[in-house]
C-alpha cells in the first residue's frame, strides 16, 4: 500500500522555510512526503508507527504482507487494537485480540526501545522492535526471521550432535584451526594419553600440544621439528597422514591428520596395541613354524634369495633326523614333538652367529644356510658339531630318546648359484649319506644326481610291488644242535622284480624303513608265515623278524 502523507504544516527539517511562500512550502513538503515514502516502502523490513492515541500514522507494504493483512481495511487511523482484531479474524495471530494486546501494551507504555518475538498461527516468527516517538506514539519494525531461527536451531542440533560425536567416539581427536590452534578436544583424547584438560587447553599450538606429550613422558622419543615440518608438508599438499606412536606405557596409538576444506586439520588417535600385535603374531606366524619357532620354508626361502642377490658364499645344510619314526612309534606324538623342539634349540646352539640361519621344513627335516663360510673346511666343522650334538641323547620324564643325524651340503657358488639348484643339490648329498648309513655328513658331488634318480626308482618300484605281490618269503630251517632235529624255520623275505631280479633284503629293507613302507611289509610277512606253518607238523616253530 502506498504510504500515508505526513500531516500538512509539518515543519521542513533541513531547509529554512522562511522567504517562501505558502505554494513553495506545499511543494517542498510534497516531495519530501516523497521522498520519505519512497524510503519506508522500500524497507527490507515491515514497519508501522502510532501516534500517542494508538492510532496508525503510516505503515509499509512488507508490514502488510508479513501479517498478511487487507490493506484496505488498515489505512491511517485505525486503532492499533482494531490492527490486531483484524489478524485475529484473518487466521493470522496466535492469541484473541485482548491476549496480543495485553503482551504488547507493556512493550508500548515504556519509554525506551525494546524488543520481543511473536509466534504467528501457521508457526513463522516475528520480530517486533518498539522505538518511542518524543511527540509520544511509537514506531515498530517488524522482521520475519522465521529461517534464521529455523538456521539456528539446526546449527545447535548440529552443534548436540557433534558434542555427541566426540563424546562417544572410539577414537580420541584434536582439530586444529588454520594456524595451527586447538580448537576442539575429546574425553577419548584425554582418556587415551591419561591427562587432563588443563594439560591440553583449547587455543595451544600443535608445537605446544607436542612439546607437552613429550614433557609428560608420555612420548619417549619424538622429533618435535620434523613432525611439525611433516604434518605442514603433507597438509599443504592436501594429503591425509598417519603415523603409529609408541608410548613409554607400551601401547601404540595410530595418529591420522586429515586436512580441512576450510584450512586447518583433524587429528584422530586410535589405541591399536592389540590389533598391531595381532598383525605382528600373524606375520610371524607366516614365516616361522609354530612347534619350533624357527624359519619356516617361506622365510628361508627369503633369506636365502636376499644372500644370494648379494653375491655372499654360503653353505646349505639340509639335514634329516635318523630313527625318529621309531620315537613317534614308541613314545607317541606329543614326545615326538618335544624332541623336535629339543632338536631345534640344539641345532640353534650350533650356528656360529645370529647370521646363520636354521628353518624347519616340516616333519623331522631341517635347512641350515651357513654365511660365508671359508671354504669347504668351515662348513664340515659345522657338520660334525651337529652329527655330534644331535646324537647324544634326549632325557625326558627319566627316559633317553636316541636319534642321530644325516646332513647334506651344498656350496654357492660352486654347487649352485640359484637357490633351487642349491637346495637340490644339498638333498642329493643327504639322499647319499643316509644310504651310506645314516648319522653322517656328506658334500655333493656331480656324480650324485644319477645316484639319486636311481634312489627314488627304487622307492617307486618298492611302492608298487607289494601291491603286485613280487615279495616271497624262504624258510631257512632251525636246527636243535644237541639232537641234531629240525625243530622250526625263520622266515625270510625275498624281492623277485621283474625288472632288477633279485633284490637283496640288504637293499631294500632300509629304503622300505624310510618311505614308512616297512609295516605293512611285515604284516604280509607275518600273515604269509603264519599260513604256510599251518600246514606243518605239530611242534614245528616259525620265526619272523619284524622290523619296528
Amino acid at each position: 500500500m502506498s504510504v500515508a502523507h505526513v500531516k500538512a504544516g509539518s515543519p521542513v527539517r533541513g531547509r529554512r522555510a522562511e522567504g517562501m511562500g505558502l505554494p513553495g512550502i506545499e511543494d517542498e513538503l510534497r516531495k519530501q512526503n516523497d521522498r520519505f515514502s519512497a524510503a519506508v516502502e522500500n524497507m527490507s523490513h515491515g514497519l508501522c508507527m502510532f501516534d500517542a492515541d494508538e492510532r496508525m500514522i503510516i505503515c509499509n507494504g512488507n508490514y502488510i504482507s508479513i501479517f498478511g493483512l487487507n490493506a484496505e481495511i488498515v489505512q491511517p487511523g485505525i486503532r492499533f487494537f482494531d490492527i490486531l482484531q483484524h489478524s485475529v479474524d484473518i487466521g493470522v495471530a496466535s492469541h484473541s485480540a485482548e491476549e496480543l494486546y495485553a503482551i504488547r501494551k507493556p512493550y508500548i507504555d515504556r519509554a525506551k526501545p525494546s524488543t520481543y518475538e511473536e509466534t504467528l498461527s501457521d508457526g513463522r516468527i516475528i520480530n517486533i522492535s518498539h522505538r518511542p516517538l518524543a511527540s509520544g506514539g511509537w514506531v515498530s519494525i517488524y522482521e520475519d526471521i522465521t529461517e534464521q531461527r529455523r538456521a539456528e536451531q539446526e546449527l545447535k542440533e548440529q552443534h548436540r550432535r557433534f558434542d555427541a560425536a566426540l563424546a562417544n567416539m572410539s577414537q580420541g581427536l584434536l582439530m586444529y584451526d588454520a594456524d595451527g590452534r586447538l580448537i576442539v578436544r575429546n574425553e577419548r583424547f584425554l582418556e587415551l594419553y591419561h591427562v587432563t584438560p588443563a594439560d591440553f587447553p583449547l587455543g595451544m599450538s600443535h608445537r605446544d600440544a607436542l612439546e607437552q606429550l613429550a614433557r609428560l613422558g608420555i612420548y619417549a622419543e619424538i622429533d618435535i621439528d620434523g613432525e611439525i615440518s611433516k604434518t605442514a608438508a603433507c597438509l599443504q599438499a592436501g594429503e591425509m597422514r598417519s603415523t603409529y606412536r609408541h608410548l613409554a606405557d607400551g601401547r601404540t596409538l595410530l595418529v591420522v591428520r586429515q586436512p580441512m576444506s576450510g584450512g586447518g586439520w583433524v587429528a584422530t588417535f586410535d589405541d591399536v596395541t592389540e590389533r598391531r600385535r595381532v598383525e605382528e603374531r600373524m606375520t610371524h606366524l607366516a614365516h616361522h613354524d609354530t612347534l619350533t619357532n624357527l624359519p619356516n620354508r617361506s622365510m628361508f626361502r627369503e633369506r636365502l634369495d636376499q644372500a644370494l642377490g648379494e653375491a655372499t658364499d654360503l653353505a646349505i645344510f639340509s639335514l634329516d633326523l635318523d630313527r625318529f619314526k621309531a620315537v613317534n612309534d614308541t613314545w607317541g606324538h606329543p614326545a615326538g614333538d618335544w624332541l623336535l623342539k629339543c632338536v631345534a634349540e640344539r641345532l640353534q646352539r650350533c650356528l656360529r652367529n645370529e647370521t646363520d640361519v636354521v628353518a624347519r621344513f616340516g616333519g623331522d627335516e631341517f635347512v641350515i644356510i651357513q654365511f660365508n663360510p671359508k671354504g669347504a673346511g668351515d662348513a664340515e666343522k659345522l657338520a660334525k658339531r651337529i652329527v655330534d650334538i644331535i646324537g647324544k641323547p634326549f632325557r625326558d620324564k627319566s627316559r633317553d630318546m636316541h636319534v642321530g643325524i644325516s646332513v647334506g651340503i651344498a656350496l654357492s657358488p660352486d654347487d649352485g648359484r640359484d637357490a633351487d639348484t642349491l637346495l637340490k643339490n644339498a638333498d642329493m648329498a643327504l639322499y647319499r649319506a643316509k644310504s651310506e648309513g645314516r648319522n653322517v655328513y656328506r658334500f655333493f658331488e656331480p656324480g650324485m644326481d644319477a645316484m639319486v634318480r636311481a634312489r627314488r626308482a627304487l622307492e617307486t618300484d618298492l611302492e608298487a610291488a607289494l601291491r603286485r605281490r613280487e615279495f616271497e618269503l624262504d624258510f631257512q630251517p632251525i636246527m636243535n644242535i644237541a639232537s641234531g632235529e629240525i625243530v622250526g624255520a625263520e622266515a625270510l623275505m625275498r624281492w623277485h622284480s621283474p625288472a632288477r631280479g633279485l633284490v637283496p633284503p640288504d637293499d631294500f629293507i632300509p629304503v622300505a624303513e624310510e618311505i614308512g613302507l616297512i609295516v605293512p611289509l611285515g604284516e604280509w610277512a607275518l600273515r604269509k608265515a603264519c599260513t604256510v606253518a599251518a600246514g606243518w607238523p605239530h611242534g614245528l616253530r616259525i620265526a619272523v623278524n619284524v622290523s619296528a
